[in-house]
């Protein structure tokens, strides 16, 4: 039994080896980019670079960050879309673009279901209710009391309308029965740096892009979006902790292609991905970034934008909540 196991385990790992020979004349000989749809600064682009630098060393290979903002993450994967299926355009892939803008824009100029291929799982982040520094409401219970001492004015930024920040706002209005002023943005990069000059009072944004500048002291975090505390911010109470039962806000990211994409370079892409998350110091800064549950099968992520798709279009709707396309 123990040799059975130990050649079907040869051969499996000589597959794998032997796998890139399959495909070699159509692996792009020149650099690969990850496109990004923020600018610098925000948690997409974080996690793109962390990838990106890893691939670079495991391929032998360049792998670029490409930053293209704008429409909340629209225009990159609509970008992305148009590109040829080679692997050599790869889209980190967002909760915004993949999830949020299927039911918000009708205009939309692609179908996700058609025109990507899912290829892994990056990381699932809670958000971060943060405050700005000069900001004397600095609990939930306080930024509730603001908001309904003066609806409408108290300010909360976001990457973009029909972002993943502003979609949260939507639900905390909603469930508090709360009016504030949504500020967007295009990205987090620009929406931090009003926040911490107190152009703008608060934000529900990604822990990723949060927590640099929580950890030093630039911006308070208030709540974190997801019913269980992220390891990396285990002193934060949850929104549900702080009263409002239920509430799950999260961001995420995952790499995937154009829709041609052939299937054995999306395998190769998942596998190298899958190595490079496990590495110790890779998960030290997703522990840190707060981005959970990544890596795992092409078919899990694909799973995983249905579910996501199905849950935002409901708040959408309930909601009834409307950007400019």
């Amino acid at each position: 039994m123990q040799r059975r196991s130990l050649i079907q385990a040869v051969g499996a790992a000589a597959a794998t080896l032997g796998a890139p020979s399959l495909f070699a004349q159509d692996w792009p000989s020149g650099p690969v980019r990850i496109v990004v749809g923020f600018p610098p600064g925000g948690g997409t682009d974080a996690l793109a670079r962390v990838v990106a630098q890893k691939l670079t060393a495991m391929w032998g290979q360049s792998v670029i960050v490409e930053n293209k903002p704008g429409v909340a993450g629209v225009l990159a994967a609509e970008y992305v879309s148009q590109q040829p299926s080679d692997g050599s355009t790869l889209l980190m892939a967002h909760i915004n673009s993949h999830a949020l803008a299927p039911s918000l824009q009708p205009k939309l100029r692609y179908d996700v279901q058609r025109d990507f291929v899912p290829i892994v799982m990056v990381g699932v982040t809670p958000n971060l209710l943060i405050a700005g520094p000069g900001q004397k409401a600095t609990t939930l219970k306080d930024i509730v009391a603001l908001c309904k001492a003066e609806p409408g004015k108290v300010s909360f930024g976001s990457a973009g309308a029909g972002s993943a920040q502003h979609l949260a706002l939507e639900m905390f209005k909603l469930q508090g029965g709360l009016d504030a002023m949504h500020v967007p943005y295009k990205g987090s990069g620009p929406l931090l740096a009003d926040l911490m000059g107190n152009q703008i009072q608060y934000s529900f944004e990604t822990m990723t892009a949060a927590t640099p500048h929580v950890k030093s002291g630039k911006v308070v975090a208030v709540a974190q979006t997801r019913t269980r505390r992220a390891k990396g911010h285990p002193g934060v109470p949850t929104m549900q902790e702080q009263g409002f039962e239920g509430f799950e806000a999260t961001t995420w990211y995952g790499l995937v292609g154009p829709g041609k994409l052939p299937t054995p370079i999306a395998d190769k892409v998942n596998r190298d991905v899958n190595t490079v998350l496990a590495m110790p110091d890779v998960q030290e800064r997703l522990d840190t970034y707060g981005a959970e549950d990544g890596g795992g099968t092409r078919e899990k992520f694909t799973q995983f934008i249905a579910s996501e798709t199905a849950k935002w279009g409901k708040v959408v709707r309930d909601g009834k909540v409307k950007v400019d396309a």
